[in-house]
């Protein structure tokens, strides 16, 4: 990258798509503690993230 370092884990995220979070309707979804995400590329690798409090 030209405007900073990435690292091994690091993850690029470039916002929320539609349908999820507050665009859901009429009740919006947030994360909780709790909750898990993961993220996987075929080949590359997988990340598994839990939420530790309340976001």
């Amino acid at each position: 990258s030209q405007m900073f370092t990435l690292h091994p884990g690091d993850v690029i995220s470039t916002g929320t798509p539609p349908g999820v979070g507050d665009g859901v309707k009429p009740d919006p979804v947030y994360l909780a503690k709790g909750d898990v995400m993961e993220l996987g590329i075929k080949g590359l690798g997988q990340q598994r993230q839990e939420v530790g409090q309340d976001a």
